[in-house]
């Protein structure tokens, strides 16, 4: 079945969203297990408090996106805003992977939030804006840690930012502003993994199950418990990342959008979900810092990184 693509105007200006799973709990396939990526309580967000992951209903003007949930009444209301730019159909061989020299997303755009977040942690002045495109596209910024490569923050948002804004700002709230964990120290910079994914190919589902596992990323909207509509979203990868199938993948997504009442499979039927395809490239701090070794000496930082590189 195919879904309906649309673009359509946003609530709120500008939301953000959280999108990452922390953990990789198995699901059983029963309509009333419980949610096991569940959102730290630490305060902290540039519109109230954000947990990632989730998405729910409030004023702030922001819905956190990241791979779990929105704690209650921390997010708006909200709808893709998706520009034409965002909706160009990607080439894919064989209707499955992306062709690469289609993709707009890049290794530099990475090396761009790590150029962010090191002058941020150092007190430089911001590097000058990156050369590679800056069009206009719905966009996460993802941080991992250590060799298991555990989420240390995620977040992005559904209305299409320009590239060089968009990435800057996400890049700081995903790693300061995740109220799942405490903020990134310069210590944690060596251990790090950087991810941007660029979302695209914005559908309406025909119902809850239109999707595909690895292929498709999925924002639902349901009434909760309480009567109040309430948001949540994963990306792509989480769902086969976390072993989950559909079932699981839609419950888990209902906890997340803090939904606690049992889970039925008629109420599945009542979610309307939006489903959505992304370009992500990851690098890990030591590849950022191979690809600025002009700018630093004997591992020492010499000027305000990347001035020279972007000048």
């Amino acid at each position: 079945r195919m879904g309906k693509r649309r673009c359509v105007p946003p609530l709120e200006p500008k939301l953000a969203a959280g999108c990452c799973g922390v953990k990789k709990p198995k699901l059983s396939g029963s309509g009333s297990h419980s949610h096991g990526n569940q959102a730290s309580t630490a305060p902290g967000s540039s519109s109230g408090p954000l947990q990632n992951h989730q998405h729910t209903d409030g004023n702030n003007g922001r819905e956190n996106v990241s791979d779990l949930t929105l704690g209650p009444g921390n997010s708006p209301i909200t709808r893709m805003n998706p520009t034409s730019g965002a909706l160009s159909p990607l080439t894919r061989p064989n209707g499955t992977a992306n062709s690469t020299k289609n993709l707009v997303v890049t290794a530099e755009m990475c090396c761009y939030c790590f150029d962010v977040l090191y002058c941020h942690l150092y007190g430089f002045p911001q590097p000058r804006l990156p050369r590679f495109t800056n069009d206009p596209y719905p966009l996460f910024v993802t941080w991992k840690t250590g060799r298991d490569k555990r989420l240390r923050g995620c977040i992005g948002t559904f209305s299409a930012m320009n590239l060089h804004s968009g990435l800057r700002e996400y890049t700081l709230t995903s790693a300061l502003k995740d109220s799942r964990f405490p903020p990134l120290t310069r210590e944690e910079l060596p251990k790090l993994f950087c991810s941007v994914s660029l979302l695209t190919n914005f559908e309406d589902a025909n119902d809850y199950l239109d999707w595909e596992v690895g292929i498709h990323g999925i924002r639902i909207e349901f009434i909760n418990e309480k009567g109040v509509k309430r948001t949540a979203t994963y990306l792509p990868e989480v769902a086969k990342e976390q072993d989950w199938d559909q079932i699981q993948t839609i419950d888990s997504l209902l906890r997340k959008g803090g939904f606690k009442a049992p889970i039925t499979n008629d109420f599945r039927k009542t979610i309307k979900l939006t489903r959505y395809r992304s370009e992500k490239v990851t690098i890990s701090y030591a590849e950022y810092m191979a690809s600025r070794q002009h700018c630093f000496q004997n591992g020492t930082l010499h000027a305000p990184p990347l001035y020279n590189h972007y000048s």
